[in-house]
């Protein structure tokens, strides 16, 4: 309760006592809400999970898990990792569509600790709100959730914090923390990496999380396109192409990997924002270049329309992934086998340049 303070000698006065509530944060609502996500966050959980929900924080042991991707370790190497939606979360608000950018959330996140051959474990988010409406937060809740299933990691803990004085009425943000482990001996570092090294890319949904200021600028200031309206070159009303989550990859790169290890792939990259020039020459060692050939993937019909409303194809494969949402280095002779693993696991994936000798720099053919 506020302070009571007296008057200046003319008589004494009572000032009005204010609530955390008149000023613009609810806590009961905050705490409906966290009863309401309750059971999303705790189908995350799997027997690695030391349970104590509503704790102070999340806890997990390492030395046992039953999960399809899962193992002890020897020598355990905890690999972290965090990110955000960015601006596409401005498109989730106009269309009031809360439950598929949690999923972005984790893609961003996993995706990017998968790349260093980790197992993820544990996830955290953090939802920052101008108030706490109870539908919203366990929409993009339940996306986080579903975004945690998807990578076979547990929601081991968040935070919502209601700021009124910050945010506009109906915004949010949204970021996270991944927590992954890789045994020491089967991590993939670009030192790995070899001239003759086939490039197999897998392919994205579409626009992942990237580029969205340009996206959102081309499509919906300049070209006037209503975001709820059927685009006829997409086959699907603009807002399905906005914000179809970003491709989780976990799975299906984790089973290639306990089949074949390092033995077949030497190198990985999770192509966000900057695209492929951006992201691809992170898994190159300095002695080598990445030579990737156009035309030998499907590039989603999003991009042409953003490309056909005036932008240069180099800026469109310098800010977007172009189709391509990940890309694995494999030994020549893998080649087929990883693509066959792949296939076989749901990806669609491509062979889609090489490695050869060079100065760790990237080509296009």
């Amino acid at each position: 309760m506020a302070a009571v303070r007296r008057g200046n000698g003319n008589g004494s006065r009572r000032r009005a006592v204010l609530s955390y509530a008149q000023a613009g944060v609810d806590v009961d609502a905050a705490d409906r809400a966290v009863e309401r996500i309750r059971p999303m966050v705790r189908r995350t959980f799997g027997p690695r999970v030391i349970d104590d929900f509503g704790g102070f924080a999340g806890a997990l042991r390492l030395d046992y898990d039953d999960r399809l991707f899962a193992r002890n370790y020897r020598e355990p190497v905890l690999i972290s990792c965090t990110d955000g939606v960015g601006s596409k979360v401005l498109v989730a608000i106009a269309a009031r569509r809360y439950d598929t950018v949690g999923i972005d959330l984790v893609a961003m996140n996993v995706n990017d600790l998968l790349t260093s051959g980790g197992e993820p474990l544990a996830f955290l988010d953090y939802l920052a709100v101008h108030k706490v409406d109870e539908a919203q937060v366990a929409a993009l809740v339940a996306g986080v959730a579903a975004g945690c299933e998807q990578a076979g990691c547990a929601l081991l803990g968040g935070e919502t914090a209601e700021m009124p004085d910050l945010y506009r009425a109906g915004d949010f943000d949204l970021a996270g923390f991944a927590v992954g482990v890789v045994e020491r001996r089967r991590m993939i570092t670009r030192a790995l990496v070899r001239p003759g090294d086939q490039l197999i890319g897998l392919a994205s949904a579409g626009l992942h999380s990237n580029g969205y200021a340009l996206a959102r600028r081309v499509l919906l200031e300049r070209a006037g396109l209503p975001l709820n309206g059927v685009v006829r070159s997409l086959g699907e009303p603009l807002v399905e192409a906005l914000l179809r989550p970003t491709r989780i990859y976990v799975r299906a790169v984790l089973d290639v990997l306990q089949r074949y290890a390092r033995t077949a792939v030497s190198g990985m990259a999770h192509i966000t924002g900057g695209g492929i020039p951006g992201n691809l020459p992170r898994l190159l060692p300095d002695n080598c270049d990445a030579v990737v050939r156009r035309g030998t993937w499907p590039v989603p019909a999003v991009f042409g329309l953003i490309e056909h409303h005036g932008v240069a194809e180099d800026e469109m494969y310098r800010v977007f992934n172009m189709g391509i949402g990940f890309v694995l280095a494999v030994r020549p002779r893998s080649a087929g086998v990883v693509l066959r693993a792949l296939e076989r696991v749901g990806e669609r994936a491509f062979v889609i340049g090489q490695v050869r000798r060079g100065r760790g720099r990237l080509e296009f053919r």
